[in-house]
């Protein structure tokens, strides 16, 4: 058989005298080959190629058009069929073409490049996903012109002693963010005795505690190489897609918080972003029956659940009554208003209870709406749910109403049922059970006396020079907590009873693990007084931590403050960053250095802006 016969261009050397039907399937007989050959070559550049995927994609996508019309064509007019056969051939050649540019493009990709497309793929698979699941995608959020808020950063002091001991305090600062970036970088804490990383089960399998804590310390510090290098960590590495349980309290507080306030005076969007994605896993934690949100969450299935010791599976007064700060932020900034309604719900629950005393217990069961045991604290398990009640008046530009008077009220219940003054003359506040008062004031209350200070201008009627006073005492009696340790640091807690006053007599009660209350109120006391001593009783913590607690690898706290010589606990806490050392830099600054008229701090020391009351449509400026 001639070969010429086996070519079909050769059997038919006139087209035009071919029969219709005849002509279209040798057509597609050509078609066949050519689509073989290109199909062909598309799944050796899949396996190939480092990028396939791109490949790939405009592969099929271009195929189903031809495809399309190869299926079509015998079932088309006679007429027109080779004009159309035509344009199905200059297509392919020029996806082929395309295809072949691609491959070259891609080749040509250094393998970061490569990896980043790659990245980038799978980031827009994710997002499809989520909308696909009805999913809020937070990279959607509604665009905000950013102003930075007043007094973001400060200048140095003129005087001379100050400005040496505000820089003692930044190098304190300094060792402590470089040991943990040295030995536990990416951990949630710092054992800085042993040098490397520790994590606590409160922020289940979330990373990166002390460094979302860390990042408004180091931006009001002027430490930005230090920043910029923690902002990175956060954009790469920050993951709250983990299936794990945590505290939704300290998860809030910490990194919701700190998050925030990085945003507000850096300006990076990254950190609004976070911040938003974090709070809205933490939603789920609302649904109960009440709307009294649980303690632990997890943060995959949305699973809630209180803590097994807490008073019958109730909520802690504390936990559930410190998120309004952060809650009502997340509104302005996401547009989304369910955050700001989760937490004014929490509001109309305990509107609703009858308070002992005018006090609010410590646990309320979130399935019954109920109080549990009536114990009362305005230490731990109550302590910032007060504090948020006047922050969250103030941080409103004055405008919540509510929120004033219940602090107001709650505070004047505190002062006639917990406040009392020992023999020694020494005003503490003590804690309330069933009606019964156990003489007992935990570190963790200290932080009153600044709240009390914060708000004494607000006071009702003439009771702010009242209420200066017993921040003032507060002060003191937390100061004498601890001048009366050998170490110079306030135990956790303290007693006045049994012939001792500000001491603490039990064995469980006499560590001390870098916490800042005391600290915070002295800063308080300072920008209200200008009082020198709570700068110099500030100094002398300062002094003692750089003698007790500094070590080589970093600051541990110490398990017993009335021995001689320090027994380190071998853990940096996060908040140490966050508060102690804020605190004190805060202590030696000038006062227009996060001024109280543009700032409020949430229970972890992050600043966050007034929203000023004419300015609720634009809320990240304050000016």
């Amino acid at each position: 058989m001639p070969v010429a016969t086996l070519l079909p261009f050769t059997a038919t050397p006139n087209r035009k005298s071919a029969s219709p039907t005849s002509f279209r399937l040798t057509e597609k007989f050509i078609l066949l080959l050519v689509f073989s050959a290109f199909i062909t070559l598309c799944f050796g550049a899949i396996f190939f190629l480092p990028d396939s995927s791109k490949l790939l994609s405009g592969v099929f996508f271009h195929s189903s058009a031809v495809e399309t019309n190869t299926r079509t064509g015998p079932d088309s007019s006679d007429s027109g069929s080779t004009g159309n056969d035509d344009r199905v051939l200059a297509k392919i050649r020029k996806d082929h073409e395309k295809a072949l540019l691609e491959a070259k493009d891609t080749l040509q990709k250094r393998p970061d490049e490569i990896k980043q497309d790659i990245s980038k793929a799978k980031e827009e698979v994710r997002k499809e996903g989520r909308k696909e699941q009805g999913g809020n995608d937070v990279n959607t959020l509604p665009f905000l012109e950013y102003h930075r808020p007043p007094g973001a950063t400060g200048r140095e002091p003129l005087d001379s002693e100050t400005k040496e001991r505000r820089a003692k305090i930044k190098e304190m600062m300094k060792h402590a963010w470089d040991s943990y970036r040295h030995y536990a970088w990416g951990s949630n804490e710092l054992r800085p005795v042993s040098k490397q990383g520790h994590s606590s089960n409160l922020f289940g399998s979330i990373k990166g505690a002390t460094i979302v804590d860390a990042l408004d310390t180091l931006y009001i510090m002027e430490m930005y190489e230090e920043f910029d290098a923690a902002t990175d960590w956060v954009e790469k590495n920050l993951d709250f897609n983990v299936n794990a349980e945590v505290s939704v309290f300290e998860v809030n507080i910490r990194f919701v918080g700190g998050l925030l306030s990085a945003y507000y005076l850096s300006g990076k969007e990254v950190f609004r972003r976070k911040a938003v994605e974090l709070g809205e896993k933490l939603l789920p934690a609302f649904k109960t029956p009440t709307g009294i949100p649980w303690a632990l969450l997890n943060l995959k299935s949305g699973i809630g659940r209180n803590w097994p010791w807490a008073s019958g599976g109730s909520s802690i007064l504390a936990e559930y009554g410190t998120l309004h700060l952060e809650f009502m932020h997340l509104s302005k900034l996401s547009g989304n208003p369910e955050f700001a309604l989760k937490v004014m719900n929490i509001r109309k629950v305990l509107n609703r209870l009858d308070k002992p005393q005018g006090l609010y217990p410590n646990y309320l069961n979130p399935n019954s709406g109920q109080w549990g045991q009536h114990h009362v604290s305005v230490g731990g398990l109550g302590d910032s749910f007060y504090e948020y009640l006047l922050k969250a008046w103030l941080m409103s530009d004055r405008t919540d109403e509510e929120g004033k008077k219940m602090y107001y009220d709650a505070l004047q219940a505190i002062e006639t049922n917990l406040m009392r003054k020992s023999s020694g003359g020494l005003t503490y506040i003590a804690e309330w059970k069933g009606g019964l008062l156990e003489h007992k004031m935990g570190h963790l209350t200290c932080f009153a006396g600044g709240m009390i200070a914060l708000g004494a201008d607000g006071a009702p009627g003439d009771k702010t020079g009242h209420q200066m006073e017993q921040a003032a005492e507060i002060a003191r009696t937390c100061h004498e907590s601890y001048s009366r340790t050998a170490l110079k640091l306030g135990p956790e807690a303290f007693r006045f009873d049994g012939g001792v006053e500000a001491i603490a007599t039990r064995q469980n009660e006499k560590y001390f693990i870098l916490r800042p209350e005391v600290i915070e109120t002295y800063m308080y006391m300072w920008r209200f007084t200008h009082d020198p001593k709570y700068r110099e009783w500030g100094w002398e913590a300062v002094q003692a931590l750089e003698q007790h607690c500094k070590v080589e690898g970093g600051y541990s706290g110490v398990r017993d403050v009335y021995a001689s010589t320090p027994n380190h606990d071998d853990v940096q806490q996060s908040f140490y960053l966050a508060e102690t050392l804020k605190y004190l830099y805060l202590l030696f600054s000038d006062d227009n250095h996060l001024a109280f008229e543009h700032w409020v701090f949430n229970t972890e020391a992050h600043p966050l802006p007034v929203i000023k009351r004419d300015q609720t449509d634009r809320p990240n400026e304050v000016e």
